[in-house]
């Protein structure tokens, strides 16, 4: 569902309403077909593979905290009715609005991601199946990361190209951060 390609013929069989609530259908179409994979991690035959003892354990268990609070900070920053498709269901008409780079967005593409794989693999304790469930994971935000990006560059077109060339998609780079083409400098501001 996320393709450009199945979005467009839905948009074909249904109509150009169909903006309106794909990303909210989206969502839930996600979240249903994810249960079966995590119900599978409960149900199959497992093996420990390492548990981490304190105090390292309560280090990456802070640094779950901390990624969830960044998740949580990015969805705000991104509006949780637009994350959820809740904005675009109830919008009178679809909008392409600007392409907004702020907070964790002006250091990596995809800091939702990014955060979520910090998080699944700062577990303090693994199993084989906890092992194949995150690599599959990380694996799904990567290539989704890619078809997101198709869509991005769809709706936002150079803006978003520029932004490709300065922010990394998923590793930021110490010290460096988005500096968007139209804004001003401040020493160009000033002379």
């Amino acid at each position: 569902m996320a393709r450009l390609r199945v979005k467009d013929w839905a948009r074909r069989r249904i109509g150009p309403g169909v903006d309106r609530w794909y990303r909210l259908a989206y969502a839930v179409f996600a979240t249903i077909t994810s249960g079966p994979m995590l119900l599978l991690v409960g149900l199959l035959p497992d093996r420990r593979l390492y548990t981490v003892a304190a105090p390292w354990r309560w280090l990456m268990v802070g640094g779950q905290v901390a990624a969830v609070a960044g998740m949580v900070w990015a969805v705000l920053k991104t509006g949780p009715s637009y994350f959820l498709g809740l904005s675009q269901l109830f919008a009178r008409q679809s909008t392409v609005g600007e392409l907004q780079v702020k907070g964790f967005y002006c250091r990596v593409r995809h800091p939702l991601y990014l955060l979520a794989i910090l998080f699944i693999w700062l577990a303090p304790a693994m199993t084989v199946n906890l092992l194949t469930l995150y690599a599959l994971i990380t694996l799904y935000f990567v290539v989704g990361s890619v078809h997101e990006e198709t869509r991005l560059i769809a709706e936002f077109g150079d803006a978003y190209r520029d932004y490709q060339r300065q922010v990394p998609r998923l590793i930021p780079r110490p010290g460096r951060c988005y500096a968007d083409p139209l804004e001003e400098s401040p020493t160009e501001a000033s002379g």
